[in-house]
């Protein structure tokens, strides 16, 4: 702290400025009482300030000392009486006064300076708070910019997070037309032979109804009945009516195929429709499975160990990605038949759902790294290193857990855990 303080030792100071009436008086009077004719006080001009008494006797010279404060001269001391009796009285009462000017003047030294230090104080406390409003108007400005740009840097990630998320979507879909064109063909392919099949049907029903209506006006009723026996037994019509219910039942159990294939494919790409419902994850683990249905390897055996949950509320379309990129990454390192293990618990923490695999497991170097952004073991142009990052970052968004560790018996696990539904 600088000190910027303004004595006044020194400084022009009048004999009045240090000493009081009443102070001084007493001590006068005190010196006629004690055989002095007179006593006064003079200023630095040679004027009368106190005095008690006469000022001369007998025409005698009055005893006088300078009044210094400092060294310099403020006023007179004048005495006058005897002098074998004054001198004494004039040396006291001089230095009384003296001490007593000294004392007045630290006195006054002392409560200028507090004075002249609270001031200070009060003033560099202001200037203190002063600055200290502008750094807080600064700071509150800097502070709501900052949020500003926050939030616009959390819309901007927003945007990029759905972006990604619809990149790693769509090239998942890619990854599964294949598979879906093969599990689509195979219910359309029955289903049109089944209808070639039902259109040599209805011919064949057409001639022999065409053949009764014929004979039944021409020929006699024995006649008549021995050709369509005949016509029966050529056109195999037990044979047609027995097979017509299967080829219906068949076709429509087909239709059903290609219709749930086509909801499931529709739920899972669906990124638009960013409702939330309450659903089951054993329900949206089995569409995810039916989705990947045509990329298993085949003799893959798939093992569930369900419990009943309680259901979650979450957006169907994430929770089935979330699951098609855990099973994709299954299948993915797989290098032997596939086994799938999926179990299902509940615990204080909340719902827990595994997905193991039999496969070679995760490296514990790259264990912690797993889901970081673009992050993949694979080759160049064989992934995009989000799959794992963003099924992390849904179960993330539904305040949730997702970690990976190897087993024991061999392979990798993936568990989920969501906090407890309400």
């Amino acid at each position: 702290m600088n000190q910027d303080i303004e004595f006044i030792v020194g400084s022009e100071r009048r004999l009045l400025d240090l000493i009081g009436r009443d102070e001084i008086i007493p001590l006068l009077a005190a010196a006629v009482r004690s055989g002095a004719s007179g006593a006064s006080v003079l200023d630095d001009a040679g004027e009368a300030l106190w005095q008690d008494g006469a000022d001369e006797i007998d025409g005698s010279s009055p005893q006088r000392r300078s009044l210094r404060l400092e060294g310099e001269p403020v006023g007179t001391l004048q005495v006058s009486g005897e002098p074998g009796l004054v001198r004494p009285i004039t040396d006291l009462l001089h230095e009384v006064i003296q001490i007593l000017m000294t004392n007045n003047l630290k006195r006054m030294l002392t409560t200028e300076i507090h004075t002249q230090v609270v001031r200070q104080s009060y003033e560099e406390l202001l200037e203190s708070h002063q600055s200290l409003e502008r750094s807080e108007r600064k700071y509150r400005e800097l502070s709501q910019s900052l949020d500003a740009q926050v939030k616009e840097r959390t819309r901007e990630l927003q945007l990029v997070h759905a972006k990604l998320l619809q990149q790693e979507k769509m090239a998942a879909v890619g990854q599964l037309a294949a598979g879906v064109a093969h599990e689509l063909n195979t219910p359309l392919g029955f289903i049109a032979s089944n209808l070639h099949s039902l259109g040599k049907y209805v011919s064949r029903l057409t001639a022999l109804l065409l053949r009764i209506r014929e004979q039944a006006g021409g020929k006699s009723g024995a006649l008549c009945a021995l050709d369509l026996e005949e016509q029966w037994r050529v056109q195999k019509l037990d044979f047609i009516l027995e097979d017509i219910p299967e080829l219906i039942e068949q076709s429509c159990d087909g239709a059903k195929r290609v219709q749930r294939i086509v909801e499931d494919l529709k739920g899972f790409s669906n990124l638009d429709g960013a409702t939330l419902a309450e659903l089951e994850l054993e329900q949206e683990l089995e569409r995810a499975l039916r989705v990947l249905s045509g990329k298993l390897p085949e003799g893959t055996r798939i093992h569930r160990n369900f419990e009943p949950l309680a259901l979650v509320n979450a957006n169907p379309a994430l929770i089935s990605q979330l699951f098609f990129n855990l099973i994709s990454n299954a299948i993915w390192v797989s290098d032997k038949p596939l086994v799938l293990s999926f179990r299902n618990w509940t615990d204080a923490a909340g719902l827990h759902l595994s997905i193991a695999d039999n496969g070679p497991g995760i490296d514990p170097a790259i264990l912690p790294r797993i889901f970081d952004p673009f992050f993949t073991t694979r080759d160049v142009g064989e992934g995009t290193g989000m799959g794992l990052t963003v099924a992390y970052d849904i179960v993330h968004s539904l305040g949730g857990i997702l970690s990976a560790y190897n087993v024991q018996s061999g392979g990798a696990c993936f568990e989920l855990c969501l906090p407890p539904q309400e």
